[in-house]
């Protein structure tokens, strides 16, 4: 018994389980991977060799219309090949009925038909193509309540020649198993606006949908008790409203006061910075303090004096010629920096990126503790390294240069291991 034979006992052998709905107009998509049982003039080895891709839509309760393409790669029976018995690859193209015997069952089988084209090349060899035409059976297994299924076909696909090679008209028998999704489909329509009572509350909302004419009604279209009064409108009750005058259309809870997501004071309609942390001290807009307006809130501000119109980085410090990375340190006589530096050229490339007319220097720079050459390409690999991570982290690779000094730019005393340590840096400079 085949394999393709086995596929279709087993897909018609499977039991029918509970219904689940399909609806019209929805439009689904499907990937496969392929088992060619091929035609015995291709001479090639049958085998998983291959994908199709479906994409198509559900017309009725039991017919679906789609597009295919698929592509087989087969290898000869011997190797190398030769022109008689040639590598090939095709390309398969078709339109499909599908019809579906019960479409709304867990597991629905089908009847497919249709019409395409088949582009066979052959190396070395003669290329095949060919109009072509397909039938088959297969199966849809819907996953749950999910928009995903099983999807699987065996079919036979029949390859007319009007002897534009050998006069030889060839049949395939194509098994394929794989993940179909579905989308869209056309929105139920409403059911027309009714209001049996002439209340001004819809049927579909009225709780009493018999009360007299003329019958003044709250939100629930029942009568207005005195305790039902809602003077804002906010559907809760000015009995137990705490914000009896709030904004008409605000979103309240269940006090009858607006909402307020982050806590701050501020409600949520007219909170320009509806996430501040919470706790924080805010203006009346509901953004946390600035008081130096430079930008950044005062509890991250390590400078909070500082001149109005200033550049600052990401800590509110005003950007001088020479940006310091402290926290940045390397392995040992490599350029791999150790781990935690990310975080410092992570705020360096926020700072750059708030202020995107910046040109940057990455200067690296090194001890005198060794060969020059060598000191100085250790520096310029460094100084790479961190404009490799600035550019990772959203600056313009056109903003930056990297340049290695070597040992020839101490800033500190090199007879001391301190001062040593000191002079193995890398640094941002300002260049405008």
């Amino acid at each position: 018994m085949t394999f393709v034979t086995r596929i279709a006992i087993a897909a018609l052998a499977l039991s029918f389980a509970t219904a689940v709905q399909a609806q019209t107009g929805e439009w689904y998509a499907a990937g496969s991977i392929v088992y060619a049982d091929d035609d015995p003039d291709r001479a090639v080895a049958d085998a998983v060799a291959g994908f199709q891709i479906n994409v198509g839509r559900i017309m009725s309760e039991h017919l679906s219309l789609e597009g295919a393409l698929g592509y087989n790669d087969w290898d000869s029976w011997i190797s190398p090949p030769t022109e008689q018995y040639p590598d090939q690859f095709a390309i398969d193209l078709s339109a499909n009925v599908l019809y579906f015997f019960d479409r709304d069952k867990t597991f629905a089988p089908y009847l497919l038909g249709g019409i395409g084209y088949l582009g066979v090349d052959r190396t070395p060899g003669s290329p095949e193509n060919n109009p072509s035409l397909t039938a088959g059976v297969g199966f849809d297994w819907r996953m749950g309540q999910s928009d995903f299924s099983i999807r699987g076909e065996v079919r036979a696909r029949y390859a007319y020649d009007a002897c534009s090679n050998d006069c030889q008209s060839r049949t395939d028998f194509i098994a394929s198993v794989g993940l179909q999704y579905r989308f869209g489909g056309e929105p139920e329509i409403p059911r027309p606006d009714s209001d049996t009572d002439a209340d001004g509350v819809l049927d579909m909302w009225d709780e009493c949908p018999d009360t007299p004419r003329g019958t003044q009604v709250g939100s629930s279209g029942c009568p207005i008790l005195d305790r039902d009064v809602d003077a804002d409108g906010d559907r809760v009750p000015d009995s137990r409203d705490d914000c009896p005058n709030t904004t008409v259309g605000a979103a309240v809870n269940d006090r009858g006061c607006e909402l307020d997501s982050d806590r701050d004071g501020v409600p949520t309609g007219e909170d320009r910075c509806p996430s501040s942390r919470p706790g924080a001290n805010v203006d009346m807009y509901g953004c946390e303090n600035d008081s130096d307006s430079d930008g950044v809130p005062d509890h991250k501000d390590s400078c909070p004096r500082t001149p109005q119109g200033a550049r600052v980085d990401v800590y509110g410090c005003v950007i001088e010629e020479i940006i310091h990375l402290p926290g940045l340190n390397f392995q040992t006589n490599q350029d791999v920096i150790l781990p935690g530096a990310e975080y410092v050229l992570r705020d360096a490339a926020s700072t750059l990126n708030k202020h995107p007319s910046l040109r940057i220097e990455v200067a690296g720079h090194t001890d005198d503790v060794g060969p020059g050459d060598i000191n100085y390409s250790l520096s310029e690999r460094r100084a790479v390294t961190v404009r490799d991570f600035l550019i990772r982290y959203g600056v313009d690779e056109s903003r930056i240069t990297a340049v290695g000094y070597g040992e020839s730019q101490p800033i500190a005393d090199n007879a001391t291991a301190e001062g040593r340590a000191t002079n193995r840096r890398v640094e941002l400079r300002v260049l405008n």
